[in-house]
């Protein structure tokens, strides 16, 4: 599985990866997380708002932070 966390830099987007690998941990999947800071690699998901998650390349969520257990409902899907 193949994760990317979407956003620049700002709080949330720390929060976002910090809650992505704790619920990768929880789940006990195998997943490789990548942080993108990039704006025009950003932008060339579609994505205008930041945090952003992306599991293999499909954006599952934006422009907020969802809880550990939220995100554990997403990668078993």
């Amino acid at each position: 599985m193949e994760i990317k966390v979407l956003g620049t830099g700002c709080s949330k987007c720390k929060s976002l990866e910090k809650a992505t690998q704790e619920a990768v941990a929880l789940a006990g999947v195998e997943a490789t997380i990548t942080k993108v800071e990039d704006i025009v690699e950003i932008m060339n998901f579609g994505v205008m708002t930041t945090p952003a998650l992306v599991i293999d390349g499909e954006i599952v969520v934006k422009g907020k932070v969802p809880s550990v257990n939220e995100i554990v409902k997403l990668l078993s899907k």
